[in-house]
């Protein structure tokens, strides 16, 4: 093999017991994912906001930005339920680039696995500890789910792995909402796909053991947009994208039938600005039919502390080194419109 075995990880278990979650936060992510799944099952109809940065790259700023969530989220509590994004893996279309927290907590330093794997566990750990909310991260290695399994209310997988079969079996394995990307490609039979497989059980192998899981009935879409035979972007959010995905599941022995709607990535082009109104476009959407009411479960937003992106080596605190993000006085003003717009 062309590769050097540089050392062996702790598993799981061993970072979790150098790093427990403490006893108000196991309450507390108790109550967030009965909130949650509440909301997936249509037994609630709070909207479900899935909004924070691209990607987590330091520890202080994601953890400053939460903070200021948890006074939104208080205000806007009966309409509203807010799942910060702390995404500490970085998917990357060729491989080069950051990837994120969990392969270098420092941006400026070489990769450290070790080191990444602790990191991510701390601000995840911090966040509930200190903010009372348990997160959202993206599944982009299905084995590492484990570190953070006490942690996290939300998974999603991305458009480069749902069609991945580890993928699709480990979400059947978990117990908490996990949302299936449509792939770049556009193609929805794709994403109900991996949806079904996800609601199913399974045998497989995980981190070296035969494991059964039991199927996850909380699996879910998430539209993202698509891109084209050209290369350009285009937006699968409108009125008439959701009204087929309606038809998808009416056509489907799928359960709990549900959206999220991602702002950002191809739906918005990479222009975070037109996040503001894709928003509050699909809400209008949702006033216009009661099954598109029923199916838009929530919104996926892209937020920082700062508007925009900036280089690795800027340093500007609380900006984004990777996609673009709403800067925190315009989010705020976002998320009080969509509370007055949720019927």
């Amino acid at each position: 093999m062309n590769m050097d075995f540089k050392r062996k990880l702790p598993i799981p278990a061993d970072i979790k017991k150098m790093y427990p979650i403490n006893e108000d936060g196991i309450k507390a992510k108790e109550a967030n994912d009965v909130m949650i799944k509440d909301i997936i099952t249509g037994h609630s109809d709070k909207l479900l906001l899935v909004i924070g940065p691209c990607s987590a790259d330091r520890e202080d700023a994601v953890i400053d930005y939460i903070a200021r969530l948890r006074s939104i989220q208080d205000e806007v509590k009966d309409k509203i339920v807010i799942v910060p994004r702390i995404y500490t893996n970085k998917p990357r279309t060729t491989g080069s680039g950051y990837k994120g927290m969990l392969h270098q907590p420092n941006p400026h330093q070489s990769p450290d696995m070790l080191k990444g794997l602790i990191a991510i566990r701390k601000l995840h750990m911090r966040a509930i500890n200190e903010t009372g909310f348990s997160c959202a991260d993206e599944m982009l290695y299905p084995e590492n789910h484990r570190y953070l399994s006490d942690l996290l209310s939300y998974v999603a997988v991305g458009a480069r792995s749902v069609e991945n079969q580890q993928h699709r079996l480990t979400a059947s394995g978990l117990d908490i909402p996990v949302g299936m990307k449509n792939p770049t490609s556009g193609d929805l039979s794709v994403m109900m796909n991996a949806i079904k497989a996800a609601q199913s059980n399974h045998t497989f192998i995980y981190r070296g053991w035969e494991v059964e899981s039991k199927g996850n009935s909380l699996a879910h879409a998430i539209l993202r947009g698509y891109v084209n035979r050209h290369g350009e972007s285009s937006p699968n959010y409108h009125y008439e994208d959701l009204i087929i995905l309606c038809e998808k599941y009416a056509n489907s022995n799928l359960l709990n039938p549900a959206v999220i709607v991602d702002t950002n990535h191809s739906n918005s082009g990479k222009k975070y600005l037109e996040q503001i109104r894709i928003a509050k476009e699909v809400l209008h959407s949702t006033r216009h039919s009661s099954d598109v009411y029923k199916l838009v479960k929530g919104l996926m937003i892209e937020s920082y502390i700062e508007d925009g992106c900036q280089g690795v080596d800027d340093g500007i605190y609380g900006k984004s080194i990777t996609d673009p993000c709403l800067g925190f006085e315009k989010t705020k003003q976002l998320i009080y419109e969509i509370a007055e717009l949720r019927k």
